[in-house]
C-alpha cells in the first residue's frame, strides 16, 4: 500500500485547524458545561416504601433533565434493588425539588426524604490547578525521555499531536455543551496515553528505516513508507478500542456515556494525529532546518 501523506501534509494541517478553531472559539466564548463534581450540587437521601432500581430512578430523573446525576443504592449486599438510595445532582431549588419529589412518588411509590442538602464540589479549583500542573510536568518529562531515546524534535512533535487530541476533545465537549464530570479527567489521561503510544510507534518505525535509508530514496518517501508499514497496525488497534468504547457508550448506561464519548473522540483524533500530524510536523521541521543550513552554506560561499 503506497501513501503520500507527507506530500499532502498542509492539507492535513488545514483539516486539523478546521476542526480545532470552532472548538477554541467555543471554549473562549461559552466555556464548558461543568458537572456537579466541579461545581457542587444537591445530595438527596431517600427511603422508599418498596425497593427500586437505579434504572427506575434514572428514568424519572431523565424527564427532569437530571440524567447525569450520580445514583447510589444503599445496601449491605450487592443487590440491584434497595429501599434506600443517594442522589447527587445539580443544585435544586425548593420548587424544583418539590416537582421532582411529586413525580417520583407518583411513579415509584411513597418515600421519605431523610436528607436534602447542598454540597460543595468534589473537584475544587485548587485540585483542578494541581491536575493541570501535574499534566505540564508529565509533558516535560515525556519530552525529556523521548528526546533521550529519539531526539527532541520527535518529542516536541509528539507532544503537539497529543495537545491537538486533547484540544479536539475539549473543543467538541464545549461546542455541544456536553457535561464534564470527574470521569472526564480519567478519559483525557487515557487519550493522552493512547495518543503518545500511537505517535511513538510511527516514529520508532521511522528510526528503524533511517538505519537502512538509501540516498536514492527521498526523506518524504521514507516517512511515507514508515507510515504505510504501521498503518495496518494502527487501524487494527483503533478498531479494537473503538469497539470496546462504542459498546460502553451505547450499552453502558447513562453514567458512562460522556466518559466513553470523550475516549471515542480522543482515540479517533489520536489515531489521526499520529499519522497525519506528528510525523508531518517533524518532517516540516527537519526540512526547515535543512533549508536554513543550505542558505547559510550558500551565503558563506559568496
Amino acid at each position: 500500500m503506497k501513501f503520500d501523506i507527507i506530500g499532502k501534509r498542509y492539507w492535513w494541517f488545514a483539516l486539523s485547524l478546521i476542526v480545532l478553531i470552532p472548538g477554541l472559539i467555543s471554549m473562549a466564548l461559552q466555556g464548558f458545561n461543568l458537572g456537579i463534581d466541579f461545581t457542587g450540587g444537591t445530595i438527596l437521601d431517600l427511603k422508599f416504601a418498596s425497593s427500586v432500581t437505579v434504572a427506575q430512578v434514572r428514568e424519572v430523573l431523565v424527564d427532569h433533565r437530571l440524567e447525569n446525576s450520580v445514583i447510589q443504592l444503599v445496601s449491605t449486599d450487592q443487590a440491584e434493588t434497595s429501599n434506600n438510595l443517594f442522589i447527587r445532582t445539580h443544585v435544586l431549588s425548593n420548587d424544583e425539588s418539590q416537582i421532582l419529589f411529586t413525580d417520583m412518588e407518583k411513579r415509584l411509590g411513597a418515600f421519605e426524604v431523610l436528607r436534602s442538602e447542598k454540597v460543595g464540589a468534589v473537584m475544587g479549583s485548587e485540585l483542578t490547578q494541581q491536575a493541570l500542573l501535574n499534566l505540564a510536568v508529565v509533558c516535560a518529562l515525556l519530552i525529556a525521555y523521548i528526546s533521550y531515546r529519539f531526539e527532541y524534535k520527535i518529542a516536541v512533535s509528539a507532544i503537539l499531536a497529543i495537545l491537538h487530541d486533547v484540544m479536539i476533545v475539549l473543543g467538541i465537549f464545549s461546542l455541544f455543551h456536553i457535561e464534564m464530570d470527574s470521569s472526564f479527567v480519567a478519559a483525557i489521561l487515557t487519550v493522552i496515553g493512547y495518543s503518545m503510544n500511537e505517535a511513538i510507534v510511527v516514529f520508532d518505525r521511522i528510526r528503524e528505516n533511517l538505519k537502512t535509508h538509501r540516498k536514492t530514496e527521498s526523506f518524504q518517501d521514507l516517512v511515507n513508507r514508515s507510515i504505510g508499514q504501521t498503518f495496518t497496525r494502527t487501524l487494527y488497534t483503533l478498531l479494537t478500542v473503538l469497539f470496546a468504547c462504542g459498546s460502553l457508550h451505547f450499552f453502558g448506561g447513562e453514567s458512562t456515556k460522556n466518559f466513553s464519548l470523550a475516549m471515542l473522540i480522543g482515540f479517533l483524533s489520536g489515531a489521526y494525529s499520529a499519522i497525519f500530524n506528528a510525523s508531518p510536523i517533524w518532517v516540516t521541521w527537519k526540512e526547515y532546518d535543512e533549508r536554513k543550513r543550505a542558505v547559510l552554506k550558500t551565503g558563506g560561499s559568496k
